[in-house]
């Protein structure tokens, strides 16, 4: 599967739209336990003609993934460092299209001089966060009335790999 990453255009946002309801709908859930008043609240604003102005807004950063040419995720950055999107359709789960979404969105964080990103996670997809060296910073509520976990990276961490190919984090703190 070739996944091309991109900036997103207004032209994207019915797909976009699509790929967020259905993520929302199907992957999160564990989050909104089917609860019509939940995923109403959650689902209310994921409309064509609001997805477009995301895009179009100066202080975000939105990309989305391709398929075959077919809009498969999406992710957005806004310039105060938190990560506000980061969804990817049910098929293509666990393939890599959210971390290359993630790396992204990480890069155009650096290249605006942030050095934290923060972000509410769904309970459904707190493990992806964790496996990608962020830190959980405990639980919140989200705007949609869904308990959420808040997680930030210090992008200038440094990090180094492991034997075992997982990545260790390096902290001075208990230097010797």
């Amino acid at each position: 599967m070739g996944i091309e990453i991109r900036t997103a255009v207004p032209d994207d946002a019915t797909a976009v739209c699509a790929v967020l309801r259905r993520s929302i709908t199907e992957c999160c859930a564990d989050d909104h336990q089917h609860c019509p008043a939940i995923l109403a609240s959650w689902l209310g604003n994921k409309t064509p003609e609001t997805v477009a102005t995301w895009f179009t807004t100066p202080s975000n950063f939105t990309l989305v993934a391709l398929s075959e040419g077919e809009v498969v995720g999406v992710a957005l950055l806004t310039q105060a460092g938190k990560i506000s999107l980061c969804y990817v359709l049910p098929e293509v789960m666990h393939r890599g299209v959210g971390k290359a979404l993630l790396c992204g969105l990480e890069e155009q964080a650096r290249s605006w001089g942030i050095s934290v990103v923060k972000l509410k996670s769904t309970v459904s997809a707190r493990d992806f966060y964790a496996r990608n060296g962020y830190i959980n910073g405990g639980k919140e509520m989200s705007c949609f009335g869904i308990e959420c976990d808040f997680f930030w990276k210090n992008l200038n961490e440094p990090v180094t790999d492991t034997s075992d190919g997982a990545r260790k984090r390096f902290c001075g703190c208990n230097a010797q």
